[in-house]
């Protein structure tokens, strides 16, 4: 017998409220696999835009957002 018969022997078993149990739980087993796989890198989503930021245009970014900040109450 394989894994996969004694599953279903074991899940015929049960009363259907038990069964609706193994059921969500295979649907969250299902799902945490699904949310493992790795993230795409928001590089790769611009990476055919032919975009070039350096670290010199992140800093004049920092510098424009920040530059009216009140700074007297730190």
């Amino acid at each position: 017998m394989n894994l996969e018969q004694a599953v279903l022997d074991k899940l015929r078993a049960l009363s259907p409220e038990r069964q609706q149990e193994v059921l969500d739980f295979a649907e969250f087993l299902q799902q945490k696999t699904i949310l493992k796989r790795p993230l795409k890198s928001v590089k790769g989503m611009w990476a055919n835009l032919d975009i070039n930021i350096t670290e010199e245009d992140i800093a004049q970014a920092r510098k424009e957002m920040w530059k009216d900040f009140p700074r007297e109450d730190i």
